[in-house]
């Protein structure tokens, strides 16, 4: 798999882009050149030596910012598209393999789920309660699995009445067993595909909530800095561009690493690029 990973170079450079951004997730703020709520009389000051990417309306360093911020993005990101996965898995999974009652219940709620608005429904429930990060994280995992719930389970449909499932369940394996380490494992390749999309998707339903003055006022996200640049974009350009290019390498290189994986779990559908 890894073979055919790296030969697409795009998801190979996507790949390496997305590391570069988990590493400043894990230690900007440590080595961010100021703190990125420090304010100073040197209000939108233009990239300079000095600050590297500018300032905003407060003075403050907009590099900094971008660290941080890209701490909130990755950190919503990943930890959405891992609690869309688990409930994806475990819903798509049990259906598939019990059927019957307990398949129509599971996929008929499924439906009605799909049914709903998911950033609309994060939407009203971050300006009910708040729009806490760790609030915002979960809302959008929670919302976002039916799609991997459906994939999953067509998969195990398409596995469970195989020689090496029903050899399985022959020699008295638990269904737990049989699920975890023989459906699972094989159904895995198109759910990563999905959760790579999907960690993308999260970022920017985060950075919409947060540029819609919802999202989390204590903390610095790269949708509240655009928001805070809305005013000041033909003034001071770098306000805006510098979080907003972010964003988009970021999804961008999510969505190309997807479409890679695709490709290298799927080696009838290899394409070299």
């Amino acid at each position: 798999m890894w073979s055919r990973f790296k030969k697409h170079k795009g998801g190979a450079i996507s790949l390496i882009v997305l590391l570069g951004f988990a590493f400043l997730a894990i230690s900007g703020p440590s080595i961010a050149p100021y703190d990125a709520a420090r304010i100073s009389a040197n209000i939108l000051a233009a990239p300079s030596p000095s600050h590297f990417i500018g300032t905003d309306n407060l003075g403050r360093d907009i590099l900094s910012q971008v660290m941080y911020g890209v701490r909130v993005s990755m950190l919503v990101g990943f930890f959405s598209a891992l609690i869309s996965t688990v409930i994806g898995i475990g819903l798509g999974g049990t259906a598939a393999y019990f059927g019957g009652l307990v398949e129509s219940i599971i996929m008929r709620f499924t439906d009605g789920f799909m049914v709903i608005p998911p950033f609309f429904l994060i939407l009203l429930v971050s300006a009910t309660y708040g729009g806490s990060i760790m609030l915002i994280t979960i809302m959008i995992g929670a919302t976002s699995w039916p799609t991997t719930a459906r994939l999953v389970r067509a998969e195990f449909l398409s596995l469970k009445e195989r020689e090496f499932i029903v050899a399985q369940k022959a020699l008295g394996s638990s269904s737990a067993r049989i699920m975890l380490l023989h459906l699972l494992p094989n159904s895995l390749p198109p759910v990563l595909v999905i959760a790579a999309l999907g960690a993308g998707g999260a970022i920017i339903q985060e950075a919409s909530l947060s540029f819609l003055g919802l999202g989390d006022p204590n903390v610095v996200s790269l949708g509240q800095m655009l928001m805070n640049a809305l005013q000041y974009m033909r003034m001071a350009w770098w306000t805006a561009v510098s979080p907003g290019m972010v964003i988009f390498v970021i999804v961008l290189a999510f969505n190309l690493v997807s479409d890679s994986l695709n490709d290298a779990l799927n080696p009838k559908s290899f394409r070299r690029t």
